[in-house]
């Protein structure tokens, strides 16, 4: 035992003496440790709460990423009427003019990311609506005429098939990002050819229209007219957005420009290249935000969503849903508010039926409901504005 007690006495000691050795060590020759480190071939230890410092240059992201998109070139035929007047000064003082249709050609300008070795590109739906033929130019300056494979004008996404080898494919970034994050946009700026702009993510989870149920990445990266489809990669060239849209100075703004999330557009990718179209389940019902009163009862950051419509015929009529209905749950899912139902409603598939849970008139309620394919947004307006 007295054995036992001396060992750990002399163990106690020897830590004591080789931890004041490291400190004086440390104190008059401060560094050593590392050098020591580095002579032992042993990986360097980093300073604990310092932050890695931002690298000197975004090229090796760019080298990345700009192969992989492209320049589009959008022709289409667009009809507009006119007075066409009479040679004869007679005939056009006596007759004056008369009214005439005339088609010019008129050109978009935009961009696209090639996301895949077999061709397919991905875009904004507003760069090459009512086209007739669509041109794209390659970054190693070979161009390929381009055929919609299908289109989403919520989401305002399409997907172009070229015909072209030797493809350079984008990567997907793997993570979602953060505000804060640095991004790249890579694009065709007002016809410039291919443009990088730098700035961060400035929130995510942004809705630029209440009906939809998409949301967006905000970033104050330079967005122009052009940039339109093209990519908003991470800091090592990875994709995280389709750029789409941007609030310019007419609003008196600067620097806030959208990107739909990588994750979206691969969603609508898939579902385009395996069925030509893009399918969203559909509830039949508008909501709106949960109001809170004083003397309502409800905490007061509450959540949910509030019924304001149901659609004649639709899944929500059937179950028995009523204006002022107060949804909290859908499936498994809780609902944070109206855009987080529209997002968790549009990706179940039809036909599948889910719980309901919510408050009607204060007191819980549970029901049953069985999706159907979301109509067109055009067909759901016009339903919207028939009813009272």
């Amino acid at each position: 035992m007295k054995h036992a007690a001396g060992t750990l006495a002399f163990l106690a000691r020897s830590a004591v003496v080789g931890l004041a050795a490291a400190f004086v060590i440390g104190l008059f020759w401060p560094g050593s440790g590392e050098r020591l480190r580095a002579r032992l071939g042993l990986p360097a230890v980093p300073a604990s709460g310092t932050p890695a410092a931002a690298p000197a240059s975004y090229a090796d992201a760019v080298a990345a990423a700009a192969p992989s998109v492209v320049n589009i070139y959008a022709n289409k035929i667009v009809n507009e009427r006119a007075i066409k007047m009479y040679d004869n000064p007679i005939l056009q003082q006596l007759l004056g003019g008369t009214l005439t249709t005339y088609a010019r050609r008129e050109q978009t300008l935009g961009s696209g990311v090639i996301v895949s070795a077999q061709g397919y590109v991905l875009t904004n739906y507003h760069v090459i609506a009512h086209a007739t033929d669509i041109q794209v130019l390659l970054y190693d300056g070979r161009v390929a005429k381009a055929a919609v494979v299908g289109s989403d004008e919520e989401t305002d996404l399409a997907v172009l098939k070229i015909d072209a080898g030797n493809l350079p494919v984008v990567r997907l970034a793997e993570q979602k990002p953060r505000p804060g994050d640095v991004v790249l946009a890579i694009g065709n700026p007002l016809g410039l050819n291919q443009t990088v702009t730098m700035g961060i993510v400035s929130a995510v989870g942004r809705q630029l229209n209440g009906s939809s149920a998409e949301d967006f990445i905000q970033t104050d990266a330079a967005i122009n007219l052009g940039n339109s489809g093209g990519a908003l990669v991470d800091a090592e060239g990875r994709l995280v957005g389709i750029n789409t849209a941007l609030i310019g100075k007419a609003a008196n703004a600067e620097g806030i420009g959208f990107a739909i999330p990588a994750g979206t557009a691969k969603r609508v990718l898939d579902q385009i290249v395996a069925t030509g179209h893009v399918v969203r389940g559909w509830l039949g019902a508008d909501y709106t935000f949960v109001p809170v009163a004083a003397d309502s009862g409800l905490p007061a950051a509450a959540r949910g969503a509030m019924v304001t419509d149901i659609y004649p015929g639709s899944p929500a009529a059937l179950a028995g849903l009523q204006p002022h209905d107060i949804l909290l749950r859908i499936g498994k899912d809780n609902i944070r508010d109206p855009a987080d139902l529209r997002r968790r409603e549009s990706a179940i598939k039809p036909g599948t039926t889910v719980e309901l849970s919510g408050l009607r008139n204060g007191s819980p309620f549970h029901t049953e409901a069985t999706l159907t394919e979301r109509p067109p947004m055009n067909v759901e307006a016009a339903a919207s504005e028939g009813n009272p």
